[in-house]
């Protein structure tokens, strides 16, 4: 990633965007149905979504620093091209040495103090070359490749953000569906059994009241099944945000809501791995190490800097003649006094460093509750799915009693609907507890740094 230019990085983006356009949103030539696995989702996400692209071009940013930084060490050569016009007596006489057009004539007191204008064409090469300057220099070099290095890491740790936040979308678009689902379902047997109950209504088998419970719940229905379908608008939205989309066409998720074994990790161990694998920590004991330089980098402007200086210069009235000259020296420098710029500098730096550190320790407090809260709450949706699917085996068979019962004519609607009810509620609870368990699962691999792109 380093030595990958921009351009070439532009280029195989929008090669690869258009590829996998093509082959993942290609429909089916006999059902007319696009497919979209998490798989398939989290590559495009890491090709189109702006953060990727944002921290990619930080990375290259960071790395230009580095040549910066290094150019610190090598000479700083100019090339100057200068004009002037004078009649000061002084530069007028000094500029006609230079130009080495001096004559006896010049010397005359009248000439000397009201000398005639003069033109001078000056250009000169000058060279500057820090040799010493107590460090500084390459300490600025070595901040630099610790920036790099902090900026790749970013740019890994954007990548597992974006892989999360895609399959946390992909899980709550997988929900939406099998809600809409659900109560598409219910309610087209609410129906059967309004329309029963209108008949036996007709029949004089029952009361009114039945008939009109059951026509209120098919209306309750019917606006919970507007809801699930306005939150299944929301969710694949969301998911098109996250793959970088502003519009995509409808598609069908192919993954399903996965039910494993709880991880046998212990938790101490999840969160000894994420301190280590976090990518964002790790970026953070870059910054502390950086941030030491700084201090070193500080106390270095107390020594004395030395400097090689050249010059090299041809002077002309007219350019058609010319006179060179040049000029070799060097410079130490060595301030005395700052009026306590720089041991404030020191100070500051120092202060920034204790803010770093401070800031890495609410960091490693935080992971270690976020592996926690990760960990418990994928243990806890495992130990619901269980009772969950029970609970819906439970209210299956209730509600095939009531329905029967009820058909005997042993029960009124009211005893049926709220079997229906029951079973509307155990299913919702079902699926409710296999999308928080895959969504803990994966806030647990974000957290503890393990998270990667082969999600299925």
């Amino acid at each position: 990633m380093k030595s990958l230019s921009v351009k070439t990085f532009l280029f195989c983006l929008i090669f690869s965007m258009i590829f996998n356009f093509i082959l993942l949103f290609s429909s089916d030539a006999e059902e007319g149905k696009i497919y979209l696995s998490l798989s398939d989702a989290v590559k495009q996400a890491l090709e189109n979504n702006p953060r990727t692209k944002a921290a990619f071009f930080q990375a290259e940013a960071s790395g230009s620093r580095i040549t910066q930084a290094r150019s610190g060490l090598l000479p700083q050569i100019y090339l100057n091209e200068t004009f002037n016009r004078t009649t000061n007596p002084m530069w007028a006489f000094g500029t006609k040495l230079n130009q080495e057009n001096i004559n006896r004539s010049d010397f005359d007191p009248a000439r000397l103090n009201n000398p005639d204008d003069i033109n001078n064409f000056i250009t000169s090469v000058t060279i500057d070359w820090t040799l010493f300057d107590g460090g500084q220099t390459w300490i600025g070099l070595k901040q630099a490749k610790l920036e790099n290095e902090a900026a790749l890491l970013m740019m890994e740790r954007t990548r597992e953000e974006i892989i999360g936040q895609t399959a946390t979308a992909y899980f709550g678009l997988i929900l939406a569906n099998e809600h809409l689902d659900l109560i598409s379902k219910i309610l087209d047997t609410a129906r059967a059994h309004s329309n029963m109950a209108r008949s036996r209504f007709e029949n004089g088998l029952t009361v009114k009241s039945d008939f009109l419970r059951a026509q209120v719940r098919v209306s309750e229905l019917e606006q919970e099944r507007f809801s699930a379908e306005s939150n299944l608008l929301i969710a694949k939205a969301m998911l098109c945000s996250a793959m970088g989309l502003s519009q995509c066409n409808s598609f069908e998720t192919t993954t399903r809501l996965d039910v494993e074994a709880g991880t046998e990790e212990q938790i101490d161990k999840l969160v000894e791995t994420a301190l280590t694998n976090r990518k964002d920590l790790r970026q953070l004991l870059l910054h502390e190490s950086m941030a030491e330089e700084e201090v070193g980098k500080s106390l270095a402007g107390h020594l004395p800097s030395l400097h090689l200086i050249g010059n090299y210069e041809v002077n002309s009235e007219s350019f058609s003649e010319t006179a060179e000259n040049y000029m070799v020296g060097a410079v130490m420098r060595l301030n005395l006094f700052s009026g306590q710029r720089i041991s404030g500098k020191t100070k500051e730096a120092r202060a920034l460093l204790e803010k770093i550190r401070a800031i890495k320790h609410e960091l490693e407090l935080g992971i270690n509750i976020q592996v926690r809260q990760a960990y418990h709450q994928s243990e806890s949706s495992w130990k619901r799915i269980k009772v969950a699917r029970e609970s819906e085996l439970q209210a299956e068979e209730n509600l095939r009693i009531i329905r029967k019962r009820y058909e005997n004519g042993l029960l009124t609607i009211v005893n049926l609907m709220d079997a229906e009810s029951a079973l509307k509620q155990s299913r919702t609870n079902h699926l409710k507890a296999l999308h928080d368990y895959n969504i803990s699962k994966t806030q647990l691999q974000l957290a503890a740094g393990t998270i990667n792109d082969s999600l299925q």
